[in-house]
């Protein structure tokens, strides 16, 4: 898919298994069940769907999948399919150094989890030649997380390689990439929640990450039970709907197992 001069190229991490009542938040079972297939603990199929952007100088990825350090208890809990990002990536020519620019939404674990990966039994950085951009806020809640906080993140396996090797930018609010491609500060799911912005002259694309993970949460109500301030994440959503109804943009799902964008 083409905007301007971006290539939008949607690359699958694999997917997992999301608890489906934290997932759709105020949204009754006898709802949710008619949409989707739950297993015996209620838990529904979620895709990790990433998005590449690429210009003619740069590769950008927005966020990284789970990864592939998973604990017993991760797989127990979650149920991940094997990290299939990097494999994804040699389809279309690109391998790990290839990367320029990795873009965090947040530093959630089936979104940050991909920053570092077992490398036969050691630990690397999976993108060592990006500049991983972050916002300030969501890196310092994810460093030291309060009560409310403290399962959403794991700094040490997660982002303490990051950390000491410097490849990151810590912003303060909207930041633009590149003429076309640019980061907005948004809140809601996390403290420091950022959509991607893709725009040209006639055409608009968002990637909203967990702001509008599924097609059923265009619906403005229905939001993540895992939301920090679910009005924040309501303001997001309406703004993001309602440029691209008018402007007939692209919405990229980065959780929908049944599909990775819609058109307006």
């Amino acid at each position: 898919m083409q905007i301007g001069k971006i290539r939008c190229e949607i690359i699958s991490a694999g997917s997992w298994l999301g608890d489906a009542g934290a997932t759709l938040g105020i949204m009754p079972k006898p709802l949710w069940q008619k949409f989707f297939l739950s297993d015996e603990k209620n838990r529904i199929k979620l895709a990790l769907n990433l998005l590449l952007l690429q210009t003619d100088d740069l590769n950008i990825l927005i966020d990284t999948g789970i990864g592939n350090k998973i604990t017993p208890k991760i797989q127990k809990i979650y149920a991940p399919t094997r990290f299939s990002l990097l494999k994804e990536l040699q389809k279309i020519g690109l391998e790990r150094n290839d990367i320029n620019i990795v873009i965090l939404t947040h530093l959630h674990f089936d979104h940050a989890g991909g920053v570092v990966s077992n490398f036969d039994g050691k630990l690397e950085l999976t993108f060592p030649a990006a500049r991983h951009l972050i916002q300030k806020k969501e890196w310092e809640i994810a460093k030291k997380p309060d009560e409310l906080n403290n399962a959403s993140y794991d700094f040490v396996n997660d982002l303490a390689l990051l950390e000491k090797s410097g490849n990151y930018q810590l912003l303060n609010g909207d930041y633009k990439i590149t003429p076309e491609v640019s980061c907005e500060l948004v809140g809601g799911h996390s403290e420091g929640m950022q959509i991607v912005r893709i725009e040209s002259k006639d055409q608009l694309a968002y990637y909203p990450g967990d702001i509008i993970p599924l097609e059923i949460q265009k619906h403005l109500a229905v939001t993540s039970a895992f939301d920090i301030c679910r009005k924040d994440t309501f303001k997001a959503k309406k703004k993001i709907l309602i440029e691209l109804k008018k402007r007939k943009g692209i919405l990229f799902l980065d959780h929908d197992d049944q599909q990775s964008f819609l058109g307006f």
